[in-house]
């Protein structure tokens, strides 16, 4: 007899409907063909085990499994459920066949036959709710997940006794709550620190501001102590809340990487990653036989912090260009071609050369000559000049450290963000993908940064003297218009390029840079 069931596999972070075709023929041998990795192969026995721990009867047959489109690598543990419901069909064990043919199953087995979480719920859930199926079967842990789909019921179950006893008696099914509403409008108190508790480092504090309501990238260079680290930590503190359509694009990345904790619906705070200068550039962006993302993808609408940042391979600082620019990495391999977004921003921190103090108001560097260039050198021009804001930070005074008095907190700083924000929001509402300052194209840089003549000619002297690039041009242009909706003004000022400029501390004559 000849049963299909219809599973679903990752690719990216999309996923792709695969019809499970099971024939139950005369022979003796079981085959499972359509190019599946180790992970499906070992689901025969997975699944013979669990049918067996239940009840049932595995066939003694020839079992031969198909899984379509044959030209796709099968990966993962997510077949496990649907091969089973198509063994206990094709050997007459299942009488009501016609759920199979509107329903996705989902699931990896134990041997006692209860269901393990998959990775990639989320995905899934949507491509079953774009090709039109009645319905979606997963494990419960991944039920609050899949849920988020509106217009599509999800079945959680917790064994494979229940997928069939709801596909017996599809009546019984109840579908998973959402509880969407919930899960966005009570995000999580926030476990950084307090901008209150930063004594001193004023222009900092509105340097971050300013990231933060734009989206922008931003480089900290000063000595040790002086309190890059402590000031990168806080800034998810003032960073506005994810969108709906944000949390469901940075929901389906963590799903399909595993990240999720069991019952997550939504992500529902901005992702702040903080990788060890060891990683590797295919743990920064991504990849393997079957790619996942790296942290560049995991950083999606948050924050990538890169602590000491010359410490950094050089090969794994430069993966980091093109998805600064276009906002998303393809990684091809030989069989396989996928995209991952990257929509992140990026903040660095670093010594100015290898001792710490150079530039430093009191302390002297001890670097021999040739050693500071040969340190700065470790990050390129092209990487630098993809970083709006370049800010050298100093040590703080005596008398600001002893201070008692409470400096402006990461509450008051965030409302500031969010209204800008907000701003951003009304301007760009009928643009797909766009959602801060940042991300502007040349095009509506155009048409959103017209300057006057005053405004005109400041940068125009800017851009001479400092030797700027078309890049650093447009940065600026960017960071200008922030500043602009930070002050809920329409129109681009001489004042907001003047602080532009000033956070292009790199761009000045004692950072060489070549």
């Amino acid at each position: 007899m000849l049963v299909k069931t219809y599973g679903s596999a990752v690719n990216g972070v999309e996923a792709i409907t695969i019809s499970i075709e099971v024939n139950v023929t005369n022979g003796t041998q079981t085959f499972l063909v359509g190019l599946p990795d180790n992970a499906v192969k070992e689901s025969m026995l997975r699944v013979e085990t669990a049918i067996k721990a239940i009840g049932y009867f595995m066939p003694r047959t020839r079992v031969v499994i198909n899984m379509a489109p044959a030209d796709i690598r099968k990966t993962g543990t997510a077949f496990d459920l649907p091969i089973a419901i198509g063994i206990l069909a094709a050997t007459e064990q299942l009488i009501n066949l016609e759920p199979l043919q509107n329903w996705i199953f989902c699931g990896e087995l134990g041997l006692d036959g209860s269901l393990q979480p998959i990775r990639g719920a989320l995905p899934m859930a949507l491509t079953a709710r774009k090709e039109k199926f009645s319905g979606i079967v997963v494990p419960i842990q991944n039920a609050a997940e899949a849920a988020v789909v509106d217009s599509l019921p999800v079945m959680g179950i917790r064994s494979l006794t229940e997928a069939i006893q709801l596909v017996e008696d599809p009546l019984r099914a109840k579908p998973h709550e959402s509880g969407i509403e919930q899960w966005f409008n009570e995000p999580p108190g926030l476990e950084t620190g307090d901008f209150s508790d930063v004594k001193g480092q004023e222009n900092i504090k509105r340097a971050m501001e300013i990231a933060a309501a734009g989206g922008h990238n931003l480089l900290l260079i000063g000595p040790p102590g002086a309190g890059k680290t402590m000031l990168a930590r806080r800034l998810p503190g003032i960073l506005p809340p994810l969108t709906l359509d944000e949390a469901l694009e940075t929901t389906r990345i963590h799903s399909v990487a595993g990240k999720l904790t069991t019952g997550t619906a939504l992500v529902q705070q901005r992702p702040f990653r903080q990788p060890h200068h060891t990683t590797s550039h295919m743990a920064m962006a991504g990849g393997g036989s079957n790619p996942l993302p790296g942290e560049i993808s995991l950083a999606h609408n948050g924050v990538l912090f890169l602590d000491e940042l010359p410490e950094f391979n050089r090969s794994v600082l430069e993966v980091m260009r093109q998805p600064m620019e276009e906002r998303k990495l393809t990684i091809s391999r030989a069989r396989i071609s996928v995209e991952f977004p990257a929509a992140f921003m990026l903040v660095a921190s670093m010594n100015p050369c290898p001792c710490g103090y150079y530039n430093h108001p009191e302390k002297e560097c001890s670097c021999p000559p040739g050693a500071v260039q040969k340190y700065l050198q470790k990050i390129s021009g092209p990487l630098l000049d993809r970083i709006d804001l370049q800010l050298e930070v100093t040590p703080v005074p005596f008398q600001n450290l002893s201070s008692t008095s409470r400096t402006e907190s990461s509450r008051e700083i965030r409302k500031r963000v969010i209204q800008a924000r907000q701003v951003q929001a009304r301007r760009y509402k009928e643009i797909k993908g766009i959602y801060c300052n940042a991300q502007m194209s040349s095009r509506l840089l155009e048409q959103t940064c017209a300057l006057g003549t005053s405004s005109c000619q400041l940068l125009k002297t800017a851009m001479e003297r400092l030797k700027l690039s078309a890049r650093a041009y447009d940065r600026i242009l960017k960071m200008a218009r922030t500043i602009a909706d930070l002050s809920q003004n329409e129109l681009i000022l001489p004042e907001h390029i003047a602080e532009a400029i000033q956070f292009r501390s790199l761009d000045r004559d004692n950072w060489g840079w070549k």
